[in-house]
């Protein structure tokens, strides 16, 4: 089975009031293994960049202002995802992100039906706790020391094996381990599957075994329930 982890970088929270996308990065895995095929990418946002964004992922304004617009490198940036599942960390602003320079160049958006939210699939295995990539990693013992500042590509690479870790490990077989996704998968969903009832089995005593029961009673001598 084919799935793209994905992450980005922008410059804010919202991209219905202006922000942009300015980095995307992507994961190939086949069977939850790194096939070590990736696509990764800088856009020039065409507007500033607030302190605050650039504080998390280091990306300027003079950096980015030489890349790419987002539209150069869509064919490019579709065509590696395909048609395959789509794997982001609270993947609602990822692909809203994404979605959103989509409909800037008048194209389709990514259906949300591939997206699959590792935020969502953490909350249903570890209801309670932390669920930043910071601390999954930690969770998992997974070494991000590398990591200092957020980056698409590297934040894509860490969610992978957070990925793998969240359903299951890799030390199981691969049915199992789709078996355990699919479980996991569905646990996650917003998506409320129908259940199926069987009527009640009649359990009443027969006769004989009403009778057999009376004799075993009277059989009995000087019971405490008659004293």
């Amino acid at each position: 089975m084919r799935e793209i982890v994905f992450d980005t970088e922008t410059t804010g929270l919202d991209p219905q009031s202006g922000d942009r996308l300015v980095e995307i990065g992507c994961i190939e895995m086949v069977n939850r293994v790194a096939t070590g095929s990736n696509f990764h990418a800088y856009f020039n946002p065409e507007r500033d960049m607030p302190a605050g964004a650039e504080a998390v992922h280091g990306l300027s304004i003079s950096f980015l202002s030489d890349k790419p617009k987002f539209g150069a490198r869509v064919e490019e940036f579709l065509e590696f995802i395909g048609d395959s599942p789509l794997v982001a960390h609270n993947a609602g602003f990822d692909f809203g992100f994404v979605n959103a320079e989509l409909a800037l160049i008048g194209m389709a958006p990514l259906g949300r039906e591939r997206m699959i939210d590792t935020v969502a699939l953490a909350r249903v295995r570890h209801p309670g706790a932390k669920l930043s990539l910071d601390a999954l990693c930690s969770r998992y013992g997974i070494d991000r020391s590398h990591r200092t500042r957020h980056g698409a590509l590297l934040d894509a690479e860490l969610l992978a094996q957070v990925y793998v870790e969240l359903t299951g490990g890799r030390q199981i077989g691969l049915e199992l381990a789709a078996d355990a996704q699919e479980t996991l998968v569905a646990s996650a969903s917003l998506t409320t599957r129908q259940r199926s009832f069987h009527p009640a089995r009649p359990h009443a005593a027969s006769e004989e075994e009403l009778a057999a029961h009376a004799a075993f009673i009277d059989s009995i001598n000087s019971p405490a329930w008659r004293s």
